[in-house]
């Protein structure tokens, strides 16, 4: 096959550049936070190392936000689920009451209000996870719980008959208690997506919380 030479020589190499440089501006899109979350960024520092200690789990919060509402303060989802957290309006006032908020400072579109608040409950949760497991998969079953219920997982466990189910076990038994089957595929496919395909993008941010062999 004869070489090219000349304008089409020339021609060939100026597309690759510019292949080249648009394939590397979408990797680039995938593995950035988006600019909306830079804003918030001091203050999920300050709200997780408050309510975490400095080695808090701040890659997997900014995660989970840009999951829950993609950095959107007036975000309200098809189900009523409000503001950056999407916290529905009876979890609102259930939090807000456990944390002598006064209902009017009970702000779930309030940016600084729902970054406390998802930093917050997540704790609640976190501390609720049997402490035989470690912290990455204590985080996996509190983000289960942010997005379904605590309830569900832990009847789920329970169903497996086991004294001490594996995260594995209780996974595989979504759907075997009070949950409808049809809610399993979301409710597993959520953490998944936080701590194993977005947390990645905030490692800059803080503590990034890795799976443990």
């Amino acid at each position: 096959m004869r070489a090219l030479a000349g304008p089409a020589c020339t021609l060939i190499a100026a597309l690759l550049v510019l292949m080249a440089a648009g394939m590397w501006s979408m990797v680039r899109g995938q593995v950035q936070p988006p600019q909306a979350a830079a804003r918030y960024k001091l203050t999920l520092l300050r709200e997780a190392h408050s309510q975490w200690g400095l080695d808090a789990p701040v890659a997997a919060f900014a995660a989970q936000v840009h999951q829950e509402s993609g950095w959107r303060a007036d975000a309200v989802s098809h189900v009523g689920a409000s503001g950056m957290a999407q916290f529905m309006p009876a979890t609102a006032r259930w939090w807000c009451e456990r944390t002598s908020t006064p209902t009017a400072d009970c702000l779930p579109h309030n940016p600084t209000w729902a970054l406390r608040a998802l930093v917050g409950y997540d704790k609640f949760l976190y501390d609720r996870a049997p402490a035989r497991f470690n912290r990455f998969d204590r985080l996996w079953l509190a983000l289960r719980g942010y997005n379904g219920g605590e309830g569900h997982w832990q009847a789920e466990a329970r169903s497996t008959g086991l004294r001490a189910p594996t995260i594995a076990e209780i996974d595989r038994a979504c759907g075997q208690a009070r949950r409808a089957p049809v809610h399993c595929r979301e409710n597993l496919h959520y953490p998944r997506r936080i701590l194993l395909e977005l947390q990645p993008r905030y490692a800059g941010w803080g503590a990034v919380w890795s799976p443990q062999p």
